[in-house]
């Protein structure tokens, strides 16, 4: 069973149909409970970052997160769910972040169109398990207007293109998380998002 993270914000339904496409059990939950017994964990997160922070607080979920992080769960952040991850970010700056990925997340500093919106490709840095099937060069689905910035520039698992090279994807032991949108980025997206599923069920094994 794979829990979809409720915090009152966040594309569920379109994630939610993305993984049961693929063949994963979904729970959309808010209780810490069933994040406890659930094979992976996925955050989404569309917005403001200090909304969605304030969300997970309010309902008593971000401890349980970084927990079952740090207890070896697997674990899919999408878009802020990404974000969220890192200490901080420029946009708001009421709220740090979950903490668990030492960096900043900031805003483009380009003259290129912000947000950016739509398709762009990824550049593999390293060959991160959920990415396997994925070509080089493939095109995902972005909605964003600030990226992150890993202190260590070891966890990058691809880069992105729009102005300058970016971190569009992080990979560290049980974490994979990507600032593009894998349930909008069709034949892309549901390979990356099986190989999550595989992975669970290999934990779960």
């Amino acid at each position: 069973m794979i829990a979809l993270i409720d915090y009152g914000m966040g594309n569920l339904g379109s994630v939610d149909k993305a993984l049961r496409r693929v063949g994963c059990e979904v729970e959309i939950t808010s209780d810490p409970r069933v994040l406890e017994r659930a094979d992976g964990l996925v955050l989404p997160g569309v917005g403001a970052f200090d909304d969605c922070v304030a969300g997970l607080r309010k309902h008593g979920l971000d401890e349980p997160i970084k927990a079952l992080i740090a207890a070896g769960k697997p674990f899919l952040g999408i878009c802020l769910g990404l974000q969220m991850l890192f200490d901080g970010s420029e946009e708001g700056g009421r709220y740090p972040g979950l903490g668990v990925v030492p960096g900043r997340v900031v805003r483009f500093t380009h003259n290129l169109k912000i947000p950016q919106i739509g398709w762009n490709q990824i550049a593999i840095k390293q060959p991160a398990p959920h990415l396997e099937g994925v070509k080089e060069g493939s095109y995902v689905y972005f909605v964003h207007s600030y990226h992150c910035v890993p202190d260590d520039p070891a966890i990058v698992a691809t880069t992105t293109d729009y102005g300058y090279e970016f971190c569009s994807a992080i990979w560290r032991d049980n974490i994979f998380a990507t600032q593009f949108h894998p349930e909008k980025s069709q034949a892309v997206g549901l390979q990356i998002l099986t190989n999550f599923k595989h992975l669970t069920d290999v934990t779960k094994n």
